[in-house]
C-alpha cells in the first residue's frame, strides 16, 4: 500500500513538471491589445485556418482550363528563304544561294472558322506557315494582317468546328492570381505550365512604351503567340518575351494584354491595319537625369513633359507639368499603364482624364486622335505628318518630318527636315513612308529627297 502511494506521488510530480515544462517553454500566450478606451489597437493576428496542403494553394483545379486551352492552342511553323552570303553577292555580284529556315511557335484560335492569333515576330518574312492542331493535323494558313508595334499577327486556316478560346478582360487579371501557360515550347507540343501573375503593365523598352502581363508562368522559345490564360480558362494574353541572357527561361515571362490582342484583331479584321487612338502626350522616363531634377521619380501618375500638336490633349486643355491620375475608371501610376489602357481605343474615342494641375484636382475628357508619328523600318528615323504650321513653313502640302534619328544618323543633321522622296516613291504621309521604308534593302543604296527650313531641297544617299 505504501508502494503504491509512494508511485502515485512520483507520478504527480513527474505530471506537474512536464506540464510545467511545456507551459515555460512550448506555450505562447496569445495577446489581444487594447488602448485605454477599449479600442483595439492595429496589431492584430489572423483567424484563417491553416492545412497541410498550403492553407488552400494546392487545392486549386488547373485541370478544366488545362482542358480547354490545349486543344485550342496550336503549333506553328514558318519557313523563310535565307541568303546565305549577301555581302559577298552585294560586294563581288556573286550569285546568291538562298536556303529554307524553318522557325516554329504557337498560336491560339480565336473562332470556330479557323482565326488565330499569333506573334508577327513568329510569322515575319515568312513564305510558307503550317498550322498544327492538338490532333496532329496539319494546315497551310494565310497571314490575314499583323501588327509589328504590338506583336500580334492574324492567321486564318480553312477548317470549321475548331475548339477555340474567348478573349477574357486582362484588365481584371491581378497580381498575385493562378495562371497557365500553354505552347510548343522547343517543339514539344501542348505543353502546360502554372504561374501566377507578377506584374502588369510592365515595360521593357522606353522607346516603345509597351504594356505587359509579367508571369512566373515557364516560357521558353517556342512558347511564343501561345495562351496565358486564368483558372476559367478565359485567355488573358498571348505569350511574346522572355527576359533572359542564356535565351531560355529564368524566371520571367512576359504577356501580350488580350485587350491589346483583341483589340489589335478587330482592327484587322474591320480595317486590315491597326487604329490607334492616341492621347498626345509625353513623358519624362523614370530615373532618369531630367526626372530627377525635376523633383518627379516619386509621383504616382503620369508628369506630362510635352504635348503634341493638334492632338486631343492640346484640345482639351491639358498642359505641361499636369500630372494624369486616372483615365476612365482606371488609376494610373506609371506610363506604361497610360499606354496599356488607350492601346485598346481607337481614334475618335474619348476618355475622362484626371489630372492633378497644382494641388487641383480636374477632369477633362479628350478625344483620341490617329497617331500622327511613326518609328520608320530598316533605318529607324522617327517622323510625324505635317501639322498645318508646318505646312505653311515648309511650302509643303505632303512629306513626313523628321523628328529623331537611331544615334548613327545623328551627324546628318536630319532633325526638322522634311522627307518628300524616297528613291523615285513620293512620301505623302506616315503611312505612305512606313509602306516605302519596308521595301529598303539592307544590303543596297537609298536615296532620299529632303526639304529644309529654307525651302532648299538636300538629296542624299545612304549606303
Amino acid at each position: 500500500m505504501k508502494r503504491t502511494a509512494n508511485l502515485f506521488v512520483v507520478a504527480l510530480l513527474a505530471g506537474g513538471i512536464t506540464l510545467g515544462a511545456y507551459k515555460l517553454f512550448f506555450e505562447k500566450e496569445t495577446y489581444n491589445y487594447l488602448s485605454d478606451d477599449n479600442t483595439a489597437s492595429f496589431v492584430t493576428t489572423s483567424n484563417l485556418s491553416t492545412s497541410a496542403r498550403g492553407a488552400g494553394i494546392n487545392e486549386v483545379d488547373f485541370t478544366i482550363a488545362a482542358e480547354k486551352t490545349v486543344n485550342a492552342v496550336v503549333h506553328v511553323k514558318n519557313m523563310t528563304l535565307v541568303e546565305r552570303n549577301p555581302v559577298a553577292q552585294f560586294f563581288y555580284g556573286s550569285e546568291a544561294i538562298q536556303r529554307p529556315q524553318v522557325g516554329t511557335g504557337s498560336g491560339v484560335i480565336i473562332s470556330p472558322d479557323g482565326y488565330i492569333v499569333t506573334n508577327n515576330h513568329v510569322i515575319d518574312r515568312a513564305t510558307k506557315i503550317e498550322v498544327t492542331l492538338n490532333n496532329n493535323k496539319s494546315y497551310e494558313a494565310e497571314v490575314v494582317g499583323a501588327d509589328a508595334n504590338s506583336d500580334i499577327a492574324l492567321l486564318k486556316i480553312d477548317v470549321e468546328n475548331l475548339p477555340y478560346l474567348a478573349f477574357g478582360d486582362s484588365d481584371n487579371a491581378k497580381i498575385g492570381e493562378w495562371v497557365l501557360a500553354v505552347g510548343n515550347p522547343f517543339n514539344l507540343t501542348s505543353t502546360v505550365t502554372a504561374g501566377i501573375v507578377s506584374a502588369k503593365a510592365r515595360s521593357l523598352s522606353v522607346a516603345r512604351n509597351q504594356s505587359f502581363i509579367q508571369t512566373d508562368a515557364a516560357v521558353n522559345p517556342g512558347n511564343s503567340g501561345g495562351a496565358l490564360v486564368n483558372t476559367n480558362g478565359d485567355l488573358i494574353g498571348i505569350n511574346t518575351a522572355i527576359t533572359s541572357q542564356t535565351g531560355s527561361y529564368v524566371g520571367y515571362s512576359f504577356a501580350v494584354p488580350s485587350n491589346i490582342a483583341k483589340k489589335v484583331v478587330d482592327d484587322l479584321l474591320e480595317f486590315g491595319n491597326v487604329q490607334k487612338g492616341i492621347l498626345g502626350v509625353n513623358t519624362v522616363p523614370e530615373n532618369s537625369k531630367q526626372a530627377l531634377e525635376l523633383g518627379i521619380n516619386e509621383i504616382q501618375g503620369v508628369y506630362i513633359a510635352g504635348i503634341a500638336d493638334e492632338s486631343g490633349a492640346e484640345e482639351a486643355g491639358l498642359k505641361v507639368e499636369d500630372v494624369i491620375k486616372q483615365v476612365d475608371n482606371v488609376r494610373v501610376t506609371k506610363f506604361s499603364e497610360l499606354t496599356g489602357y488607350l492601346s485598346a481605343k481607337r481614334p475618335g474615342d474619348e476618355v475622362e482624364v484626371t489630372i492633378d494641375r497644382n494641388g487641383k484636382k480636374m477632369v477633362l475628357p479628350v478625344v483620341l486622335k490617329k497617331n500622327q508619328t511613326a518609328d520608320m523600318p530598316v533605318m529607324g528615323f522617327r517622323v510625324k505628318n505635317l501639322s498645318e504650321k508646318d505646312k505653311k513653313q515648309y511650302n509643303l502640302k505632303e512629306g513626313v518630318k523628321i523628328i529623331d534619328v537611331p544615334q548613327q544618323y545623328v551627324n546628318y543633321d536630319l532633325i526638322g527636315k522634311v522627307i518628300i522622296k524616297v528613291d523615285d516613291d513620293e512620301v505623302n504621309d506616315i503611312d505612305d513612308a512606313k509602306a516605302i521604308f519596308s521595301k529598303i534593302s539592307r544590303y543596297g543604296s537609298t536615296s532620299i529627297t529632303l526639304m529644309t527650313e529654307d525651302g532648299e531641297r538636300e538629296r542624299l544617299i545612304f549606303q
